[in-house]
């Protein structure tokens, strides 16, 4: 079962196109969407909310369409983004009394669990709360409508590890129960090396790969040699390689075929989620 179905989406921007994405979200995970800036993140989760909408493909969320029925996909869904999207005027206590009629299922009780698990005053104006401040009262809405898919835009970019960890740590707890599918969208991977099932990379508008994550991490490796183990077929193997003076690193994306190549001539190392997003992005030869 899928928390979300994307089929052939596509966007165009003059500068930019989200480019025949088909990608799915299993129910039940956590699934990392990760990506340099500006590669279409941000634009994908838009046409999911119904904020954007495509030139053409299909979206289904929670087992139905989108926008067809996003009014219904809106009551179990809950969102936390990079940006405050709430009236920064108004008190914790008044956001919540526009905000909690919208959603059959408020859970008053939870709501008050969470502003006191999250030191949050009920008497502070949204404007006066830090950033890490505002991330944890958008987290407590969309807990307390009992959404059964969190979608998180950029969440922790801009905290401090603390409050990093913390939220983490609230996200791992979320998912004891297994009814419950988080998409969390960030260019920070290491949060994702923490706590994501499975992970989705877009670059440059197109899906790279949508795998779990334990596999990915053993299927992609780092090389390190000596430079003259390089021709220009062997250099076609890698993702990305960067030459120094001393020698190359460069990353493959089968590391049983390298291995098979190499033997024991070069070093293997067991890659980042950090560094397959730079050797993807960099692409071919990379200047040291």
């Amino acid at each position: 079962m899928n928390a979300i179905e994307l089929r052939n989406l596509t966007k165009t921007y003059p500068q930019f196109t989200v480019d025949n994405v088909s990608l799915d979200v299993k129910k039940g995970y956590i699934t990392g969407l990760i990506g340099p800036n500006g590669v279409g993140k941000s634009t994908l989760i838009k046409m999911m909310l119904g904020m954007i909408r495509p030139d053409s493909g299909s979206i289904k969320i929670l087992g139905r369409d989108m926008p067809k029925d996003e009014v219904d996909i809106k009551q179990d869904i809950g969102i936390v983004s990079d940006d405050c999207f709430y009236y920064e005027h108004l008190t914790i206590r008044d956001s919540k009394k526009m905000i909690a009629p919208f959603y059959k299922k408020w859970n008053e009780k939870k709501f008050n669990r969470y502003l006191e698990q999250f030191e949050l005053s009920p008497n502070k104006k949204i404007q006066d709360l830090s950033k890490g401040m505002k991330v944890k009262f958008s987290l407590a809405v969309a807990l307390s409508q009992e959404a059964q898919l969190l979608i998180m835009d950029e969440p922790t970019s801009g905290l401090d590890p603390v409050f990093r960890r913390e939220i983490l740590d609230l996200l791992a707890d979320i998912m004891q129960d297994e009814s419950n599918s988080i998409l969390f969208s960030t260019h920070i991977t290491t949060d994702l090396d923490q706590i994501a099932d499975y992970i989705a990379f877009i670059n440059r508008g197109k899906l790279v790969f949508n795998e779990v994550k334990d596999e990915v991490l053993e299927r992609f490796a780092i090389v390190k040699g000596d430079s003259q183990l390089l021709d220009s077929d062997i250099r076609k193997k890698f993702v990305g390689i960067r030459e120094t003076a001393v020698g190359f690193e460069g990353m493959v994306d089968n590391r049983q075929e390298a291995e098979l190549l190499f033997g024991n001539y070069v070093v293997f190392d067991k890659p980042s989620l950090e560094e397959i997003m730079y050797f993807t992005a960099k692409g071919g030869r990379i200047h040291a």
